[in-house]
């Protein structure tokens, strides 16, 4: 039987973690040169590279992410069994770290997770938000075990993640009262759109995109009067009467409830939902709960569209 070098696989593992040798050594108190050394004799024991070099940082081989993916269960068995003998109570929360991409509505966001809340007990949830760029580094040395956007990996990112389909949904207008009511009194959804104070997510994203076609299909001008990357503070200008906008039908109760507005109308207008994962056949109980429950509908008060 070959035996493993455990000290040289923490060395492997705290540095892919860290996604640099110099914050590795120094997290683990040794110079890079002995770090190198130590993932080096790790590499000829297993007859393969396990980083490479990307950038300024290093990123993980095919092997890399295999092993590190090992070596993480490894280490968390590990630490279950210390734990025990220290008399710590067993059964420990499930760490579930979630990357959200930061123009994704966060309330989708949060009906995507809410399988994983109510079927796992006890889970230890971490949410992170950022540019789709960042999170999708931070996965690929598995510091996230999952990333929701509304859109597929993009082939243009050289990390080996896959896209799971979570839902779909039609995009919704919504206005004050008052504005609805103005808007009514001018003609009928949507042909009353035209000329109307539109508040609208910024060019480069998907959302944009659609409705920008959408608007020149059915000759309407809007009058934008802003544009926001953050859908949050969209909705708080559309809840001060700045404007109408658009949201996913499946969230637009809780956007209703939550921002005083109402629904003045519905677009053919598709949104999709996504989970981004290293994992073609997903291991994660957290990560299946999400990427199985939702395949008919995403929870909320409106169905969405059904998978096929």
């Amino acid at each position: 039987m070959e035996w493993l070098n455990y000290h040289h696989l923490m060395y492997f593992w705290v540095t892919a973690r860290e996604g640099s040798m110099t914050r590795a050594a120094a997290k683990l108190h040794v110079t890079p040169a002995t770090l190198s050394i130590q993932i080096r004799e790790l590499e000829k024991f297993l007859g393969r590279q396990l980083f490479r070099k990307s950038g300024r940082g290093l990123a993980l081989t095919e092997t890399g992410e295999s092993v590190m993916h090992y070596a993480s269960d490894i280490f968390a068995t590990g630490e279950e069994m210390m734990n025990a003998l220290r008399g710590k109570p067993l059964g420990a929360p499930l760490l579930f770290r979630v990357g959200v991409k930061d123009v994704m509505p966060k309330i989708v966001a949060y009906r995507l997770l809410e399988p994983a809340l109510k079927s796992i007990s006890p889970l230890r949830l971490v949410c992170r938000e950022g540019d789709l760029e960042n999170l999708i580094s931070e996965l690929s040395i598995h510091r996230l075990d999952v990333v929701l956007s509304d859109t597929p990996i993009d082939p243009r990112y050289s990390v080996r993640a896959y896209s799971h389909l979570l839902g779909e949904s039609s995009v919704s207008v919504l206005a004050t009262r008052e504005l609805a009511a103005s808007l009514s009194s001018v003609g009928k959804f949507p042909e009353n759109l035209n000329r109307a104070p539109f508040l609208l997510p910024t060019s480069d994203t998907v959302l944009r995109r659609s409705l920008d076609l959408w608007f020149h299909d059915h000759q309407i001008e809007p009058d934008i009067r802003c544009e926001f990357e953050d859908a949050a503070m969209l909705k708080i200008a559309g809840k001060e009467g700045l404007g109408v906008f658009v949201a996913p039908t499946i969230i637009v109760s809780d956007v209703e409830r939550m921002y005083g507005v109402s629904c003045i109308g519905e677009l053919p207008i598709t949104e999709r939902f996504y989970a981004l994962s290293v994992e073609r056949k997903i291991k994660h109980p957290a990560v299946l709960a999400i990427s199985t429950v939702p395949r008919q509908t995403i929870p909320g008060d409106h169905a969405t569209k059904p998978i096929h």
